[in-house]
């Protein structure tokens, strides 16, 4: 052989593995770091959006336990015959809509004709959010973009005849933020799922997964129904090495933890917890997701009292954070394509918090001497490089802080006069301001920022 022809072959192959720098084994996928912007952000928006939100409707969530009022399962508890609920979704249903209309029937009803990306985006900024998720493709199989891949139904084919997901990762990335899109790896009903797996993965749901990709280029990407198989028959290793070695999202992109029954808390670039459950951690990414109510989906059969507040949700945000996680919290827009105003009157009390004490929340870190500094556990802390933040949930008339002295400075953020303390025996005590309501800096959780003592 030629010499020239070694070396093109040399440089051929050194190419190839260059490109490949991640192989389908976990031991190479888990050390890839997880991308700095997400670990900043902090705050995100979940949207679950699909035919479910024709119906809106399941039981209370405490009917038969976890999960059970999550209106977007709709579809599936009116044909499990395990689930303890299956009468009441069914008797709604033929009171509602007749015994003769079948869930297929609302793709007609979806037609999202409300619709405004930009305002949604434009809300989204407003609440302080640096990542949005979208539910591209929920457990019953509609898809919100023209997938050729689809099963009998998308977004563009039929209702809307709109590319949803499109639209709004346009809108959302014109604002500056993250888009990512959430995807279930099964479907409950799709016939080849339910004969032949392995065709519905190669066939359906990898070509499905890597046009979503392709199209929209997103920053994360939220699996989920990975319980009902192991990674290995969802190939989940082989795809996100396409993935982490894709150019045009490799930069950026986060994966979740739900890849199949044998990763959750163990792989990807984060792990999830969901309405508190899941998996935490204090050494690598997490992320929490609930429901401003109880449900994921617009849920019509919830009440004023079954949604959180504005205090509860800042005091969740500042839990979690407080932490070292991320807390994305879900919308459920209706049918029509508006965010009911209950949700989006939350979502700008979260906006106005965060923009006085964001600084306290974006690109934070949880502080490992926490749990020694106070017995008050209506406080929490965060830092940023040599400055404590100190969250406190209830006013407090005094407070103080074991494991710091010599502060450079103490401040409250948003709060403009000087703020009293003393020192003694390594801790410090601070007392808290008086104010008035126009020198108030926010509503709920005022923030003590204390500078050069750690």
């Amino acid at each position: 052989m030629k010499k020239n022809s070694l070396i093109f072959l040399f440089c051929f192959f050194s190419i190839l593995h260059a490109q490949a720098q991640y192989q389908a084994d976990w031991k190479s996928l888990d050390s890839r770091a997880t991308p700095a912007w997400f670990k900043d952000a902090k705050f995100g928006i979940f949207i679950h959006w699909g035919l479910y939100s024709v119906p809106s409707w399941a039981t209370k969530s405490n009917a038969d336990g976890f999960g059970s009022g999550y209106s977007e399962w709709y579809w599936q508890r009116l044909h499990d015959p395990k689930l303890k609920i299956h009468k009441e979704f069914v008797a709604f249903q033929e009171k509602v809509y007749g015994p003769n209309f079948k869930y297929q029937d609302f793709a007609g009803q979806f037609k999202a004709e409300l619709f405004n990306p930009d305002d949604w985006a434009d809300l989204f900024q407003e609440a302080g959010a640096k990542y949005v998720v979208l539910t591209s493709k929920h457990h019953e199989g509609y898809a919100l973009w023209p997938s050729a891949e689809s099963w009998n139904w998308n977004s563009v084919d039929v209702g809307p005849h709109r590319d949803l997901a499109g639209y709004l990762t346009k809108s959302v990335k014109n604002k500056g933020l993250h888009m990512g899109f959430y995807y279930s790896l099964y479907e409950w009903f799709n016939p080849t799922y339910k004969s032949d797996v392995n065709k519905y993965v190669n066939d359906h749901m990898v070509p499905q997964m890597k046009d979503l990709v392709t199209r929209y280029q997103p920053d994360l990407l939220w699996t989920d129904g990975e319980w009902d198989q192991s990674s290995d028959t969802w190939k989940s290793k082989e795809f996100l090495a396409w993935l982490y070695n894709n150019k045009s999202v490799s930069e950026n992109i986060v994966v979740n933890d739900r890849w199949g029954n044998d990763t959750k808390g163990k792989h990807g670039s984060f792990y999830t917890s969901e309405y508190g459950q899941g998996t935490s951690s204090g050494t690598h990414p997490w992320e929490e997701c609930r429901g401003i109510g109880e449900s994921f989906g617009y849920n019509r059969n919830e009440n004023l009292e079954d949604y959180m507040s504005s205090d509860k949700l800042v005091h969740s945000l500042i839990q979690v954070v407080s932490k070292g996680g991320n807390f994305l919290l879900n919308i459920g827009p209706t049918a029509d394509g508006l965010i009911p105003v209950i949700m989006q009157q939350r979502l700008k009390d979260l906006g106005k918090w965060l923009n006085v004490n964001g600084e306290a929340i974006y690109g934070s870190e949880s502080w490992k001497n926490a749990s020694q500094a106070s017995t008050d556990s209506t406080v929490f802390y965060t830092k940023k490089g040599k400055d404590l933040y100190v969250i406190c949930a209830q006013w407090p008339d005094q407070i103080a802080i074991k494991g710091i002295s010599n502060p450079k400075n103490i401040s409250m953020l948003g709060y403009k006069g000087k703020i009293k303390s003393s020192q003694s025996k390594g801790k410090i005590v601070i007392t808290a301001p008086i104010v008035t309501p126009r020198t108030l800096p926010c509503n709920s959780a005022w923030v003590y920022k204390i500078e050069g003592v750690l």
